[in-house]
């Protein structure tokens, strides 16, 4: 590789650097914001008489939890007659039965409660929403999400904030039903604990702007109103509504003391489908309102600056992915560290110090009495921060280039306890194609793995290795838990028209039933012997090409690690020993390390197959070495330390550094190559046809039990 190109990337790279740099920082701005508004309070407001609240239930096939909500709703410590309750209900499964039978219960109880529901799923959450303000009688509109459950004393206490008129929302923290579930659950606890206690801490009880994040909060209907109501353009219609609210002028308002749990995802596929939505639809907003607020005259310029950053910060997930691949390219050109070391080095001492060092600081200053197992839970959060690097990358483009919006709810399985399961319930979700880019980054990092280890940048190992494990850790349980789905969805379980005990049971023995009880007893279990059959082969055909799958993947990873170890490898061994050749001050060991340099690069070829050049071409640099050698045993034959001596070493001392820069520049279209092109391209088409076979005997399969009696 050229050496202006190879100077180029790392240029790349270093501005790469810098820019997630000028992200990380203003963690330290917001830190102080939150620390400088901790113990700020409200003038409470006491109402003489309470005022009327319109409690807004959106629901879209949500069967575990959508009862448990309506029944906490139903529970709060609030007069009947002062409450209004609206469950907006888009559901197109049977979930719609038990939520129309629990509103009847507590309609029957006094409860103003309406269900509500729509042809069509237009504007989808945003459009419910919109549909329900427009009917709506309360002066405060309260949002719940199905899969959150408020406390008795929730309006009660978020209403004393609305002493101020212009003031339009509280927001209260979330909490989280089953945070130590597992280490996907406890990842995202820490994340979201983050976001509320310092992010929003920080732009609460001042002129930044705050979002609504879309439930367990409290509008002012007037808000809504005069900020242009519930608009469907992005995929974060909460934060679209709160920006808008703010550039009229409005105020809003985060209270942590408010504490309102709520279910996390417990299946990675299902947690990527939340960061997706919210990563693609704020890359939305940003595009729809940042010109705006900027050009808007009556913001202060620090409140600019943090809705910048808030808008814009998902751009650094494409960016650490890019400088993720170029990495291991410049640690294998020996630039990043021999060249220009203290660029790297000071970049790496800043990750440190802005990564781990600084949030476990924060962690302990959040939970001081608990710190030691939130610091635990900071390195899966770490894992998990990177590797969703990819899936909210392909959010961001899909963003940019205007992809259809299309709003997938996140799905929620009533889970509390450790012992509770999922992975036989419906809402499961199968990996999709983004996996397919996650495999690679794994694959990838592995090798840059190696190659941290091999060109001796053990320095750099722990970050890599750290974000090699986050890409291992989201892929893993992508296709584990995807596959988990298969296996539980194709039970050997006979399933019944109606409830089991509405069958009556039959007592005694075959032999003292009737002839037409014991023929229809009989058939019944020929029938389920029949069944179990079909379904054992269903299974078993459904698992051969996630199978394969498994076996192209392993293959083309043990290919790569292959392929590297027999063409790449012993180039760079060859690097190594011309540079060991170049400080070597005795002919002799010259030509022991030429001797070694012969033997590991191949006589002839050419790597640049598509416009080759005299340096890469490995014949003539063969038989330069032969003609080093011959040099080599002529200054034997001079007098040490004479003139014409050191002359003719320090010639030779040039010839292998020119010969090491060629091998260096044939390195990478060794990686590139015709037949590395060609299989790599086979391979991914073996796995996206693999991958089609999945997808469709899982159709398949699902239109088979369906249709069974």
């Amino acid at each position: 590789m050229s050496t202006g190109f190879s100077a180029l990337l790392f240029i790349l790279f270093l501005f790469l650097a810098w820019t997630l740099t000028f992200y990380s920082l203003n963690v330290y701005l917001l830190i102080y914001y939150a620390s400088r508004n901790k113990g700020k309070r409200t003038k409470h407001c006491d109402f003489v008489d309470l005022p009327l609240v319109t409690v807004q239930l959106p629901f879209y096939n949500e069967k575990y939890v959508a009862c448990r909500l309506i029944d906490a709703v139903c529970k709060m410590d609030y007069p009947k007659d002062r409450m209004e309750i609206q469950v907006l209900d888009d559901s197109e499964d049977d979930s719609r039965h038990d939520i129309v039978q629990a509103v009847q219960l507590y309609k029957l109880k006094g409860f103003n409660i309406h269900y509500m529901t729509r042809e069509t799923r237009s504007g989808y959450k945003a459009g419910a929403l919109r549909m329900g303000t427009q009917f709506a009688r309360g002066e405060f509109i309260a949002i719940f999400d199905a899969d959150f459950v408020p406390t008795p004393e929730f309006l009660k206490k978020s209403l004393k904030h609305f002493s101020d008129p212009r003031l339009g929302l509280v927001q209260c923290r979330w909490g989280h039903i089953n945070e130590n579930y597992s280490t996907l659950t406890e990842a995202q606890a820490l994340s979201l604990d983050l976001h509320f206690l310092v992010e929003q801490s920080a732009k609460s009880f001042t002129h930044l702007f705050m979002n609504f994040n879309g439930t367990a909060g409290v509008w002012r209907a007037s808000c809504i109103e005069d900020a242009g109501g519930w608009q469907a353009g992005t995929l974060v219609e909460d934060m679209d509504l709160s920006y808008r609210a703010q550039l009229r002028g409005w105020k809003l308002l985060f209270d942590e003391e408010i504490e309102v749990l709520a279910e996390l995802p417990v299946q990675m596929n299902g947690a990527k489908r939340q960061q997706f939505r919210w990563s693609k639809g704020t890359t939305q907003l940003a595009i729809k309102l940042l010109w705006d607020l900027l050009l808007f005259r009556k913001i202060p310029l620090d409140t600019k600056f943090q809705a910048f950053v808030q808008l814009t910060r998902n751009i650094v997930y494409p960016l650490f992915l890019a400088q993720f691949v170029i990495f291991p390219i410049l640690l294998n050109l020996d630039i990043a560290t021999h060249r220009v070391p203290w660029p790297s080095y000071f970049g790496l001492i800043f990750y440190i110090l802005l990564g781990p060092l600084t949030y476990i600081y924060i962690i302990r200053k959040l939970w001081p009495a608990q710190w030691l197992s939130k610091s635990r839970q900071f390195w899966f959060f770490q894992f998990f921060a990177t590797g969703i690097s990819v899936n909210n990358t392909v959010a961001v483009f899909d963003a940019i280039f205007s992809k259809k919006n299309e709003f997938l709810r996140t799905p929620k399985f009533g889970i509390r306890a450790k012992s509770d399961k999922w992975k036989h319930k419906d809402y499961v979700l199968p990996f999709n194609r983004t996996t397919l880019l996650e495999i690679f980054f794994s694959s990838y990092g592995c090798l840059a793995v190696f190659i941290c280890i091999f060109s001796s940048n053990i320095f750099f190992l722990p970050i890599v290795t750290i974000q090699t494990i986050g890409f291992v850790y989201v892929t893993y349980l992508s296709i584990v838990e995807s596959w988990k789905k298969f296996s539980t969805f194709n039970g050997n379980k006979l399933r019944f028209s109606k409830p089991l005990e509405a069958i009556p049971a039959v007592s005694g023995t075959i032999n003292n039933l009737d002839d037409k009880a014991s023929v229809g007893l009989l058939g019944r279990g020929m029938f389920r012997f029949h069944l179990d059959q079909t379904r054992t082969w269903h299974t078993i055909r459904s698992n051969i090409p996630f199978l394969a799958f498994i076996v192209l993947l392993s293959s083309g990873i043990i290919s790569a690690i292959y392929g590297y170890q027999i063409s790449v490898y012993p180039l760079d061994k060859a690097s190594g020993y011309l540079s060991r050749a170049q400080s070597a001050q005795t002919p002799h060991l010259i030509s022991v390390y030429l001797k070694e340099v012969k033997e590991l690069i191949p006589p002839d070829g050419n790597p640049v197959w598509t416009f080759p050049n005299p340096r890469t071409d490995f014949k003539l640099i063969y038989q330069e070495i032969n003609a080093m050698q011959s040099r080599v045993l002529a200054i034997s034959k001079l007098a040490p330390h004479s003139a014409a001596y050191n002359t003719a070493l320090e010639d030779l001392h040039a010839s292998t550094r020119i010969i090491e820069m060629n091998l260096i520049e044939a390195q990478p279209y060794i990686y590139g190559s015709l037949s590395n092109i060609v299989f790599t391209g086979i391979w991914i088409g073996l796995i996206l046809f693999a991958y089609r076979l999945i997808r469709r005997n899982k159709k398949k399969i699902r239109e088979t039990e369906l249709s069974e009696p």
